[in-house]
């Protein structure tokens, strides 16, 4: 990781039973783009990918997005984000931080759909979309100034 200089990027996690769905910002924390997806299992392999690509990427933030019930309440993925989330900080050094990211996936899906992708290639993209909006709402807040 970059330790906090300027210049680094962040990056989007989607996590998810299969996969994760990633994305990383550009260096001026604009625009995020979207990566190829990670396999979640086995957990240590998936933490291995996410060092990689926050060293490839030169990361300062990890961005994990947490599926709260609609209610504000944990459910088990949001337990899951949250065994992530923790498992990443304690592997990364720096700065990992869990954002609410409600109806991101259902909001992908009606995104692929209403651009009219095929149903086997929306299962492929829809997690790597998702880690998109999760990112790009993070950024749009640290742009207003409503976040840090």
């Amino acid at each position: 990781m970059n330790g906090g200089r300027p210049g680094g990027r962040v990056l989007g996690l989607d996590p998810g039973t299969k996969n994760i769905g990633v994305a990383v910002s550009d260096e001026l924390h604009l625009a995020a783009h979207g990566l190829p997806n990670i396999p979640a299992r086995p957990a240590a392999k998936a933490i291995e990918a996410v060092k990689s690509l926050a060293e490839q990427y030169t990361v300062d933030l990890i961005v994990v997005g947490l599926p709260l019930n609609m209610n504000g309440t944990l459910g088990p993925s949001a337990e899951a984000a949250r065994d992530l989330a923790r498992r990443l900080e304690e592997a990364l050094p720096g700065r990992v931080r869990l954002v609410d990211e409600r109806l991101t996936t259902v909001q992908a899906e009606r995104t692929l759909l209403e651009a009219n992708v095929s149903r086997s290639r929306r299962r492929g993209l829809r997690d790597r979309l998702a880690a998109v909006l999760i990112l790009q709402s993070h950024l749009d807040r640290q742009g207003a100034g409503a976040d840090d």
